[in-house]
């Protein structure tokens, strides 16, 4: 009787419970769908591929575009620091200019009366003339050069032609005469001189 009991024990043993095989069935048809599902899941990795290497390229040539931009700003605001120091500078450098433009005519004013000569006006000239020279000192202190023009090559950067003349003992195109004087501020042409100039026809 002990022994048929052990071997039945042994029997079940051997013999899957119907619970143990309702198990094995889940697993294999679990495994079955994953296989099924494998190459499906590779297709759609497959498809995606494409379209994240699109993505890429694009981020790419939008991190190139942002680049460009970032160094083309930089450059036009290098620029405009260049220009804004050139214009503090210029600034500075041709102070009271405005003043000075406003002077020269006061000058010429000088110079046209003390050409005029006034029997017994030597005194009143004398008073002129000491106004006149100072005049000239302080804008000579100031960086302000006369423009030499007489029986100079015409240069048309410095000098405005307003009349020609002829004259065969001077050569072609050289200053007969000054009718207003041109200044030079520092490095600056202030006024050009207006000046008659020689034309020979031979």
């Amino acid at each position: 009787m002990e022994e048929q009991n052990t071997e039945n024990v042994v029997e079940d043993l051997k013999t899957p419970t119907t619970e143990e095989t309702k198990k094995d069935v889940a697993n294999k048809e679990e495994t079955k769908e994953t296989s099924n599902e494998s190459p499906s899941f590779a297709k759609k990795i497959k498809i995606k591929k494409p379209k994240i290497n699109k993505e890429k390229d694009e981020l790419i040539k939008a991190n190139l575009d942002l680049k460009e931009k970032v160094l083309r700003i930089t450059a036009e605001m290098q620029n405009m620091k260049r220009r804004y120091d050139l214009d503090i500078s210029n600034i500075y450098k041709y102070e009271g200019e405005d003043l000075i433009t406003k002077i020269l005519p006061v000058i010429d004013n000088f110079e046209r009366a003390l050409s005029i000569k006034v029997e017994g006006g030597e005194k009143f000239t004398s008073g002129f003339k000491m106004i006149y020279d100072n005049l000239l000192e302080i804008l000579k202190s100031k960086g302000i050069t006369e423009i030499a023009c007489l029986h100079q090559e015409f240069n048309p950067t410095t000098m405005n032609a307003v009349m020609t003349d002829t004259n065969p003992e001077l050569a072609n195109n050289v200053v007969l005469e000054v009718l207003q004087k041109g200044y030079m501020y520092k490095d600056k042409i202030i006024r050009p001189a207006m000046v008659k100039v020689n034309e020979r026809n031979d």
